[in-house]
């Protein structure tokens, strides 16, 4: 009877060590699918209101400057707007720090980094969810990833 509830419990046991075993590799899975990657090519497109008005060659100096920054890639500078738009490398540069760091060193104190509130982002795409469009884009970029 003795060698009955041994049996048990060492299998049990194994039971047990399986599924914490198995729990775990799930675990991981499910975050090394989920979670959220970053490589050398994504870009980041990111927005400065100068809230000044500026000319051609303030717009150029800005730009320039833009363009010296850190993982910057792409710059456009509009002085009738007073709008400095640019594409960054998130592995390199963070818009928040470009942003300050250019209304530190540069005399425009009053500009600031513009994000979109989320009724803006709703609206910002021109393409429904329900048009065949969309289901194209999703459609094809499902099949290429």
């Amino acid at each position: 009877m003795g060698m009955g509830k041994q049996r048990v419990k060492r299998i049990a046991g194994i039971a047990l060590i399986t599924l914490v075993a198995l729990t775990t590799v799930l675990a991981v899975h499910i975050w090394w699918v989920t979670r959220p990657r970053v490589d050398a090519s994504t870009r980041v497109m990111a927005r400065i209101d100068v809230h000044e008005p500026i000319d051609q060659a303030a717009a150029s100096t800005i730009t320039g400057w833009l363009y010296a920054q850190q993982g910057v890639d792409r710059v456009m500078c509009n002085p009738s707007t007073g709008i400095a738009v640019f594409t960054y490398s998130p592995l390199k540069a963070d818009a928040n720090a470009i942003a300050s760091r250019f209304s530190k060193e540069l005399p425009y104190h009053k500009a600031s980094r513009f994000i979109p509130t989320e009724e803006q982002m709703k609206g910002g795409c021109p393409v429904s969810p329900n048009s065949f469009t969309y289901r194209a884009y999703t459609y094809l970029k499902q099949a290429i990833n």
